[in-house]
């Protein structure tokens, strides 16, 4: 399946979003500069939290201001919301191709929502030092999106390549501490 191919699906930003939260929406975004998004953002958030929209702004919020953990909360969280839309299972381990294929019946931009969702918790992951999770997390990604659409192959290389150099150089830490 073509994770590009989005045949006029109606994308989360297009969802209608109450007035209030609207508004909140537009105060954190004018109140970055000053560091006075989160408050906005989190009672946007109470006020609706099935919304995508929320939970991106939310989530883009945290990245950028480096707190990791708090952006992956927000991503699995989107991840299950999605995950109810789409009848996918409740677990990101047990969703198979074939759940893929049920939910591109439904939305084809959900689908690569959840899977750019899960490919952002791996790396999330990664930053916060669990890696073999962010690992799993990309791999999954990669089972899921054969093409690689989405570039989850090349990040999981990356680490992986970091990862057998620092296991090289500790080999050579140890046989010289050995000799």
């Amino acid at each position: 399946m073509d994770l590009h191919d989005f045949s006029g699906d109606k994308m989360y930003f297009d969802e209608h979003l109450a007035g209030d939260v609207k508004s909140l929406l537009d105060v954190a975004s004018n109140d970055y500069a000053k560091g006075a998004s989160e408050l906005p953002l989190l009672k946007a958030y109470l006020r609706a939290p099935d919304s995508l929209t929320v939970l991106v702004a939310l989530y883009r919020f945290y990245y950028y201001q480096h707190q990791y953990e708090e952006a992956l909360l927000v991503a699995d969280s989107a991840m299950s919301l999605v995950a109810m839309k789409l009848d996918f299972s409740a677990s990101w381990e047990k969703v198979s191709i074939d759940m893929l294929g049920y939910g591109v019946m439904k939305s084809m931009t959900l689908v690569r929502f959840y899977l750019l969702c899960l490919k952002g918790a791996g790396y999330l992951n990664l930053r916060t030092g669990n890696i073999e999770l962010g690992m799993k997390r990309l791999r999954k990604v990669i089972e899921l999106d054969t093409e690689d659409r989405l570039g989850a192959r090349i990040l999981l290389q990356t680490v992986e390549s970091f990862q057998r150099r620092v296991d090289a150089n500790f080999g050579q830490l140890q046989m010289v501490a050995t000799n």
